[in-house]
């Protein structure tokens, strides 16, 4: 397996089209300036050992230089073993409500944006615990199994959005029965469920599901985001408002923040309840709550012992760039005899 410690140096290559391109503007340049002062025929008598090929070649060969040493200070790492490494963590699995009354804008920049930038932050505080992501709305899906691997787990963290689910509501008991399936049963690791929701239009059956959760080894917790007054739901086109969601009698939907459901449930399964206006504060409380249980051993197969690469790379554009130094411009003695390019006609 390998990695590049310094990806931002393969900018550098971008020297190498405009290398080329200088080469053949100083080509033309000379041919123009050339034509103004002897015809062709003459130039070749004048200057009987000039090669074109060998100008070229020696371009080619600088421009092998700079790749060389491009890939140098990317720094290239090679991994040289492949072992399980044993780490200590819990199993969590974030599930985010991303139903339509997610994009209300009672809390900045909107409840989705905010649940976004709150899972990040509390992946941010995480060292090597095991993270999985479950979107829910009127039903719930999969989006990311367990992993360490956190940048995966951003990555598609960005991509959710309210378009994800045809189906609209928030079924929380469904989030809840899919977190389950997350978690392997062969493993006694300590399992933790964070939920992010207004808490509106839940089941009646997510107290219950969450009570079997508990019985599984499951606790969770509850983040709440939103108003408890409420907000309309914006309709936006290319980012501007064109109006507010409406019921069938052409009110304007007003959605709140329904805290007592969210309480009720992370109750239900030993959990706590976090309002998530503060992302500071959410972040505190999930830390130091995660910090009261046990980690276990999980084991996790990776590279490791990465070994750096640059050398090669180096030693190898050194040599491309002293063979370019002494490369001379004009034809080669014995080369000229063979006459392979034409050039001594």
């Amino acid at each position: 397996m390998i990695q590049f410690e310094e990806k931002i140096w393969f900018w550098t290559l971008l020297i190498i089209p405009i290398l080329w391109l200088g080469f053949l503007a100083l080509q033309y340049w000379k041919k123009r300036t050339q034509q103004q002062f002897a015809s062709s025929e003459l130039l070749k008598k004048l200057s009987p050992n000039k090669s074109v090929f060998k100008s070229v070649l020696k371009v080619l060969i600088l421009s092998l230089a700079f790749i060389c040493f491009a890939i140098a200070l990317v720094n290239p790492k090679m991994g040289t073993k492949f072992k399980d490494i044993k780490r200590e963590g819990l199993d969590i699995v974030f599930a985010i409500d991303v139903s339509k009354s997610m994009l209300a804008e009672d809390i900045a920049p909107n409840r989705l944006e905010k649940s976004k930038q709150l899972v990040t932050q509390i992946i941010n505080s995480l060292a090597s615990d095991r993270v999985g992501i479950i979107a829910y709305a009127g039903k719930a899906f999969p989006q990311l199994p367990i992993t360490t691997d956190y940048a995966a787990a951003k990555m598609f963290l960005q991509n959710m959005n309210t378009d994800m689910m045809s189906s609209q509501g928030t079924a929380i008991n469904e989030a809840i029965e899919l977190a389950k399936t997350y978690y392997d049963k062969e493993q006694e690791s300590n399992r933790v469920l964070i939920i992010i929701s207004d808490g509106e239009d839940h089941s009646t059956a997510s107290e219950d599901i969450a009570e079997e959760a508990k019985d599984e080894g499951i606790k969770i917790f509850t983040i709440g985001v939103g108003d408890i007054n409420g907000g309309p739901i914006p309709i936006k086109r290319k980012g501007i408002i064109l109006n507010y969601k409406k019921d069938k009698q052409g009110e304007t939907v007003i959605t709140k923040l329904n805290e007592e459901t969210l309480k009720k449930i992370a109750k239900a399964a030993n959990g706590i309840y976090i309002n998530g206006a503060n992302t500071k504060i959410v972040v505190d409380n999930i830390k130091a709550q995660l910090d009261q249980l046990d980690r276990t051993d999980l084991e996790a197969s990776q590279f490791a012992d990465f070994e750096d690469q640059f050398q090669w790379f180096l030693g190898l554009g050194l040599l491309f760039l002293l063979l370019d130094i002494f490369l001379l411009e004009r034809k080669t003695d014995w080369l000229k005899k063979l006459n392979l390019f034409n050039e001594n006609l």
